[in-house]
């Protein structure tokens, strides 16, 4: 039902047909574009193979043989605006495959004619000829189909040797219609006539009406008519038996209001079925009419409308008008009670439209881009054969108010209602839709959550997207026949719920808030086969590993994916696409990680414990808590300011069981002779009435060393370990060397308890002085032993104070 639109598009198709043929084996083969280079020649250079050449918008002035002979491939040829005046066709008789040849927009008056038999489109319009260039050999061009003309006269012999060939579409620019000949363009036999009228002049009805009798579809641009209306000639009603046009378009139509009512009774009575009229502007004023005048012609009108003729389609588009003063409301009214199935009037602003007095015949209504309000079509009954109503930008506020304008359409099926002012606040009002309407779109409004409350209950297809809608409130809608439901560039955060939806099949959800789409969709929606939910500020975590999971088990329903599902979030991952983005599985299961960490930490503690027994950990800690309970009591009880002093060239750690040797050996040895040694040994120097571990500390600070006579007895007593670990103590925190070890007897390493790691570390890092069994060995053993001990101890106080009273008695005797 739509109306003829442009007598181009022929040429277009086939053109597109054309270039589809062409299979190149290589980029840009087949194609030379040389367009818009300021050329004043045909280039040399181009490749033989060429079957494109397009040489518009240039500067070029004439073309050879010698240009095109070697472009034996050629098939079309496109030399447009250009400055050529003079062609002659002899010079494409080598060019053997061409088919499009366009040479419009020149400053061509003068042509060769040869015959081009393969030609199918030529076009010679817009050029500088005085005649038609219809020469004699385009009546052997059988397989012509588009043919473009341009004069500035016109004349019926000028067709002769054409009118046997069967045109698609003859395109004629005209220049002075005072040199047209009647009837003239009827010989022509074609079944699309287009005739561009000069910009500058009065169109000349007789060649209107000549090419209503041409062609079925007839396209006019630059009807103007600048005289007054009294001079326009009555188109005679006798002529409309002779008109075979069906399809109408006028482009650029400038006409007095009064002008425009003639010929639009001429054509409603005619057999035109499509009529389009584009960029009109209509002026006046009416005032001029008398009433006497103006009456009969409206009067015509209002009776013509409600006849059936042949007109089925009216589209008025991108109307000015330069009218101020009239009754707008009988323009209306002449409008809504046309007997046509379709009407469509764009971009007029018109305010207001009424609604018909009877049944209409409309089932095609196309108001977008105006003025209209929530007041249009209210109350009105007239229009139940109505099935598409298509109302875009207008200023629609109401919700309600525009579901109560089809209450009363019982056959509309589609609305479109987008890129308005819609609201809905959600109060107590009641939507009232037409029971009839499955599709509906609400696009680019204001409309919130709240318009699920008002929304048709047959619905099947939706389309909200560009609104400020930030759920879909669940229980709300009950849709159970919607299909499509388009979401698109609003404010939802994640995918909506179906249960209101139950045959949803298509969800269109992009460009929205959405940074972890639930993962249970499909499980909610199972009948919907395709989701678009791409373009949306993804947040790349664990919550939408099962996001992406699904896209792998929703077998290809994810529409766009992975190109237009892309994190956002985090900055690191911004760009990263969702297939890519991987996390595992201990990182995103809190179970599984939990019952990780609890099993580690069991280990941890079962190797610390096990460590600990082994270790002996426990038994070092008792021992540094002693340590320190005893040092801390030594620095209360000492003077402030007051250091240990050393008393002990070393301190005696030995078992009990090897008392005999040290007593018998060690002790004598070094305390007597030359060099004397002084001793710590337990048995007398402990201080009765202090723990043993007090002792031990205290003697072994004392002593500038520690002697550890070492046999398998030694590793038996515990009391000697304790020594051992407070000695090895003192030799770390003094950063000193104090401990002497003397092996008594051989210690088998599996004798040494696990625990006793510290002497096995001794034994393997210190040097040791092992007691010969040969006796010749021993003074080179108490030798080496007394030299190790050798220390000059300094003089305690107590002794300083008895040698001062020494001195001070043999001054006084």
């Amino acid at each position: 039902m739509r109306p003829l639109t442009n007598i181009y598009v022929f040429a277009c198709a086939f053109t597109f047909t054309l270039w589809s043929n062409i299979q190149p084996t290589g980029e840009n083969e087949f194609i030379a574009n040389y367009s818009r280079k300021l050329l004043t020649n045909v280039p040399k250079n181009i490749p033989v193979h060429t079957q494109l050449l397009d040489l518009s918008h240039n500067r070029i002035s004439g073309i050879s043989i010698s240009e095109l002979i070697s472009l034996s491939d050629l098939q079309i040829l496109n030399i447009s605006h250009n400055v050529i005046t003079v062609v002659d066709f002899s010079v494409f008789v080598f060019n053997e495959n061409l088919e499009y040849l366009d040479l419009s927009h020149n400053n061509i008056f003068k042509i060769c004619c040869v015959t081009l038999a393969s030609l199918r489109h030529l076009d010679l319009s817009f050029n500088k000829f005085i005649a038609l260039p219809v020469c004699q050999e385009f009546g052997n061009m059988f397989r012509l189909e588009y043919l473009g003309l341009s004069a500035t006269m016109i004349r019926r012999s000028d067709f002769r040797y054409i009118t046997h060939l069967r045109l698609h579409t003859v395109f004629l620019t005209l220049g002075n219609f005072s040199l047209y000949e009647p009837q003239s363009l009827t010989a022509l036999n074609t079944s699309s006539l287009h005739i561009a009228f000069a910009a500058n002049e009065n169109f000349d009805f007789s060649l209107l009406y000549d090419g209503l009798s041409t062609s079925e579809n007839l396209k006019i641009v630059n009807l103007i008519y600048t005289l007054s209306y009294k001079d326009f000639p009555s188109p005679p009603l006798m002529l409309l038996k002779k008109i075979k046009t069906t399809g109408l378009m006028l482009d650029t139509v400038d006409l007095q209001w009064a002008i425009i009512l003639q010929i639009f009774l001429l054509i409603w009575y005619s057999p035109v079925e499509h009529l389009t009229v584009r960029n009109l502007t209509f002026r006046g004023p009416l005032a001029d009419l008398t009433e006497y005048e103006f009456l009969p012609i409206l009067s015509s009108l209002e009776q013509l409308i409600s006849l059936d003729g042949s007109m089925k389609a009216l589209t008025l588009e991108h109307v000015h008008n330069k009218i101020y003063y009239f009754n707008q409301e009988v323009l209306y009214r002449q409008f809504s009670e046309m007997n046509i199935a379709s009407l469509t009037i764009y971009d007029a602003y018109m305010p207001h439209m009424l609604c018909p007095n009877r049944t209409s015949s409309f089932q095609y209504l196309n108001f977008s881009h105006n003025a209209l309000t929530d007041e249009l079509f209210q109350n009105c009954g007239t229009l139940i054969d109505l099935k598409l109503l298509i109302l875009q930008r207008n200023k629609f506020e109401s919700l309600p108010k525009v579901s109560f304008m089809t209450r009363h359409m019982k056959s509309l099926k589609y609305l479109d209602m987008s890129n308005n002012l819609l609201h809905h606040n959600g109060a107590d009002v009641q939507c009232q839709w037409a029971e009839s309407l499955t599709e509906l779109d609400l696009s680019s409004n204001q409309l919130a959550d709240a318009v699920f409350e008002c929304l048709p209950v047959n619905i099947k297809k939706l389309d909200l997207q560009n609104n400020q809608i930030s759920s879909v409130p669940k229980g709300v809608a009950d849709l159970k026949s919607l299909e499509e439901l388009n979401l698109a560039s609003n404010r939802l955060a994640d995918l909506p719920d179906c249960s209101g939806f139950p045959s949803l099949q298509f969800l269109n959800i992009e460009l929205n808030s959405i940074l972890t789409p639930s993962a249970d969709f499909f499980q909610s929606c199972p009948r919907v086969r395709e989701l678009q939910a791409g373009h949306n500020p993804f947040k790349c975590s664990c919550e939408l590993q099962d996001f992406i999971r699904l896209e792998r088990q929703a077998g290809g329903k994810l529409f766009g994916w992975p190109s237009a599902y892309v994190c956002e979030y985090p900055e690191g991952l911004r760009g990263t696409e969702l297939k890519d983005f991987h996390l595992s599985q201990l990182a995103c299961n809190t179970t599984l990680l939990l019952v990780t960490a609890l099993l580690l930490t069991l280990v941890l503690v079962a190797v610390v414990a096990f460590l600990c027994i082994y270790l002996d950990v426990p038994w070092y800690v008792r021992m540094m808590w002693q340590w320190t309970q005893t040092k801390r009591r030594a620095w209360h009880n000492h003077p402030k300011g007051q250091e240990t002093v050393l008393q002990f060239h070393a301190f005696i750690s030995y078992s009990e069981r090897d008392a005999l040797w040290v007593k018998d050996e060690l002790i004598p040895n070094l305390e007597k002779g030359e060099g004397c040694v002084q001793l710590c040994q337990h048995e007398r120097n402990f201080i009765p009435g202090k723990s043993i571990v007090e002792n031990i500390i205290n003697c072994i600070e004392k002593s500038y060393k520690s002697i550890f006579v070492l046999s398998p007895n030694f590793v038996q007593s515990e009391w000697c370990h304790y020594e051992l670990y407070f000695a090895h103590h003192k030799l770390f925190s003094e950063n000193s060397n104090s401990l002497i070890l003397i092996l008594l007897e051989p210690i088998p390493p599996y004798v040494i308890p696990a625990r006793y790691h510290k002497l096995k570390a001794l034994m393997a890092k210190h040097t040791y002085l092992e007691w010969p069994k040969e006796r010749s060995k021993h003074a080179l053993f108490w030798a080496n032993l007394r030299a190790a001990v050798d220390v000059n101890l300094p003089i305690p106080i107590e002794a300083n104070e008895e040698q001062s009273d020494v001195t001070s008695t043999s001054s006084i005797s």
